[in-house]
């Protein structure tokens, strides 16, 4: 698991004594440093209540809440893939009482798919940290004479037109991934779009899709009772909650479409002052250390990370031309 390293731990131990009693913006205050925080924090998740991404951003509040002193209350603000809740943060004050948790979905990708985006993720948000990795696992139905990825590949390109892939919509991981796949090995494969993973899950299992990547959440009790069959997770990490199936990548297929993976990140809106920053990254590398945290994280099916801003800006910078290339490989352009 890849936490950041602690640096000037003396200090940090210092700032973590006193946010647990609440008094850390108070002293931060009174050193010249911007008190914070002052009211409750607003956590904006731009997804419907209940999913994985939910799971994480109450699991990681609760924890923060405890070190700040200040309640840090959940807002659920779903639709439009991300768009409608990662905009109203954008557009939130930057004082650090709006926070978002997302996924690389509305950070990133939303950029290179619609044509018309009310934020720029570059401009109008500050990068605070990717709090786990979300690799996905890619299934097969059982029929599926292939057990690896380069059995995989050479069934899919030995059956021209005859198969279908699912996403859980157009622009996804699932759906990119999927079109990289029939690109590269020209096997014209039909793309099925679905209004969220169970659906998908359900059409494979009844043999109406032959594959699709999907989170290791929906799938692994369906590779656990054999009803579909795991080829591999995308990333270059195995996944705690699937031990035994290997990367793709160590399976010696090493595209960068397969190798990258989305995350849960944790976002501001562009302009947040410096000092709060530093003020919020201390605490959340000490949640990150809360084994009830690590623990659901991974139960998500999602590599803890929780790294620094300039680590996650790096990661961005590093990532941001593959997803472009992705997008554009699947001609995926939305309004």
């Amino acid at each position: 698991m890849n936490f950041s390293p602690i640096k000037r731990r003396s200090v940090l131990q210092g700032m973590a004594a006193l946010g647990s009693t609440g008094l850390l913006g108070t002293a931060l205050a009174q050193t010249g440093k911007a008190a914070w925080p002052t009211k409750p924090i607003r956590l904006v998740v731009p997804f419907n209540a209940g999913g994985a991404t939910d799971i994480i951003a109450r699991t990681v509040g609760e924890a923060l809440s405890k070190r700040i002193g200040q309640p840090v209350v959940v807002d659920n603000k779903g639709g439009a893939a991300g768009i409608l809740g990662t905009d109203a943060v954008a557009k939130a004050p930057a004082d650090g009482h709006t926070l978002l948790l997302t996924l690389s979905t509305s950070m990133l990708i939303n950029q290179f798919l619609y044509t018309k985006l009310p934020y720029n993720p570059q401009k109008d948000l500050a990068l605070i940290t990717q709090v786990a990795a979300a690799p996905v696992t890619l299934v097969v139905h059982p029929s599926v004479p292939a057990n690896n990825m380069k059995e995989l590949l050479a069934y899919v390109k030995a059956q021209k037109g005859k198969l279908s892939y699912g996403s859980w919509g157009t622009g996804s991981y699932a759906h990119l991934a999927g079109a990289y796949m029939s690109k590269t090995t020209d096997s014209d494969m039909v793309h099925v779009a679905y209004k969220g993973e169970a659906p998908m899950i359900q059409e494979l299992i009844g043999g109406q899709l032959q594959l699709c990547f999907s989170s290791a959440l929906n799938t692994k009790p369906f590779i656990d009772s054999g009803r579909v069959k795991a080829i591999g997770v995308t990333g270059k990490q195995r996944m705690d909650i699937l031990p035994k199936v290997p990367t793709i990548f160590e399976q010696g297929v090493q595209d960068d479409a397969y190798s990258i993976f989305g995350w849960v990140a944790m976002g501001a809106p562009a302009g947040i002052p410096k000092e709060i920053v530093d003020q919020l990254s201390a605490h959340l590398r000490e949640v990150a250390k809360d084994p009830k945290v690590v623990e659901r994280i991974a139960a998500a099916g999602f590599l803890p990370m929780m790294n620094s801003p300039q680590e996650f800006q790096q990661n961005y910078q590093r990532d941001m031309p593959i997803w472009k290339a992705l997008v554009e490989a699947a001609g995926a352009r939305l309004d």
